[in-house]
């Protein structure tokens, strides 16, 4: 059994490059990138499938669970950091990362509190493929994936320097049994060559 890490597909917002909130929903390229990713992902062995609840994680899942047949489980440990009052704005108008390892957003998450929940998280992934025969799809956010191959899993040196730079639909696959050694990382090979060379 593999942990199946993915990213969701492309948002309006997220070409935009504005900070997100919850109901924001795939775009007509996301839809098509979720598409492919079900495609490539609908011989893999698939058997369960967990998702952040928001609605571009869930509509990812979806196209998963439309190949697969498997339902979705959606959890809210798995959301995208919280950016608080900063939701809806673009990063070029906010004269600051909002990504520093110092800040805490209004009425967000500080990177101590996202890193805990993932942590939570986490533990709540291992259970549910501890109990699962077959691979665990886990659909999330870009930050999400981040945290647990920056701090958790084994990565390779590679893996480790690539930074938070998760492409849209991009597949991560991990052991499913500590140290959770990286087998396949950020690959988006079911996207067009264009769009597979870097990140979204």
């Amino acid at each position: 059994m593999a942990i199946h890490l993915i990213r969701h597909g492309e948002t309006a917002l997220n070409a935009a490059r504005v900070l997100q909130a919850p109901d924001t929903p795939l775009s007509e390229n996301g839809l098509d990138q979720a598409a492919r990713l079900g495609a490539r992902l609908a011989d893999e062995g698939i058997t369960r499938i967990l998702s952040s609840d928001y609605a571009r994680a869930r509509m990812t899942a979806e196209a998963i669970a439309a190949t697969t047949g498997i339902a979705i489980e959606q959890t809210p440990l798995l959301r995208e950091r919280n950016f608080g009052d900063l939701r809806g704005r673009a990063y070029a108008d906010l004269g600051f990362d909002p990504f520093h390892g110092d800040y805490a957003p209004p009425n967000g998450e500080s990177w101590t509190v996202f890193h805990e929940r993932v942590d939570r998280a986490w533990v709540h992934v291992t259970a549910a493929g501890a109990e699962t025969r077959g691979h665990l799809a886990v659909v999330t956010h870009g930050l999400v994936c981040g945290s647990v191959v920056d701090r958790i899993v084994e990565a390779g040196e590679q893996d480790a320097a690539a930074g938070y730079g998760w492409m849209n639909t991009s597949l991560t696959v991990l052991d499913a049994t500590p140290p959770w050694t990286v087998r396949l990382f950020n690959c988006a090979a079911h996207l067009d060559h264009a769009e597979a060379k870097g990140p979204a």
